[in-house]
């Protein structure tokens, strides 16, 4: 068995993900990276290709990973359900299928994963951080499958630091913007809005990665052992403002 504590981080080649991997490897942890790309990351100690939707859809894939899984993690200090989609569309878009992929990635794959790592992360004493979002209280049109599974991780989050009371502690992270290239491509690359997106926030500026793979550090340590249970929004003050780019 490896001296270094052990980080799961799925999602692990976006923005957010690939700097929780870099920040959790540079301060001695192993890290095992899950994503739906096979594009192995250099901070990931183990890359394993997984599909968090099908894993929620299809008993044989489920299985047949949970054996990988078991296999190449066996034991878990902390377990970060990081891996999102966001699939835009109003009320008369949405299809039944966007939706039930939203709510398995976003999260029935967090619930499943932390059924799963339950026995490890007990013994370990350690904790499940969830990657939510502003959406969970302030969105948007348009974002009505993505906002209302990002409510649901909190809610999530919430409930199971009661459920697994003394045994692991549960928390969130909630950022809002974050300078990665899929809030930019979102934009077109257009420098304007960027700028504008700044200047809204009281901070004057949007988030870095690293700033929340930092605060997912300091919660899986246990000089914060004290934090259960809590939503952390991590989002430049733009909670308080009344205005938006629309």
């Amino acid at each position: 068995m490896s001296d270094k504590k052990s980080v799961l981080i799925t999602g692990v080649l976006g923005g957010i993900g690939s700097q929780l991997a870099r920040t959790f490897n540079e301060n001695n942890y192993r890290v095992v990276g899950l994503d739906l790309i096979d594009e192995p990351s250099p901070y990931c100690e183990k890359f394993i290709k997984f599909d968090l939707n099908r894993y929620c859809a299809d008993a044989d894939y489920k299985q047949e990973m949970e054996a990988v899984l078991n296999k190449e993690v066996p034991e878990l200090f902390v377990l970060i359900n990081n891996a999102a989609v966001q699939m835009l569309g109003s009320l008369s878009e949405v299809t039944i299928q966007d939706w039930n992929q939203t709510l398995n990635v976003n999260v029935t794959g967090p619930l499943m994963l932390s059924q799963l790592f339950l026995d490890r992360l007990e013994l370990s004493q350690g904790s499940i951080i969830n990657i939510a979002s502003i959406h969970h209280q302030l969105t948007k049109r348009r974002f009505i499958a993505y906002a209302t599974s990002k409510s649901a991780l909190v809610g999530l989050t919430k409930a199971l630091s009661v459920d697994l009371q003394g045994r692991v502690r549960v928390n969130s992270i909630s950022p809002a913007a974050i300078d990665t290239q899929m809030l930019r491509e979102g934009f077109n690359n257009d420098e304007s809005k960027v700028k504008m997106l700044n200047e809204l926030h009281p901070s004057q500026r949007i988030g870095k990665p690293q700033e929340v793979s930092q605060l997912a550090l300091l919660l899986a340590e246990d000089k914060l052992g004290f934090i259960n249970g809590a939503n952390l929004n991590i989002d430049g003050g733009i909670s308080n403002v009344l205005k938006d780019l629309d």
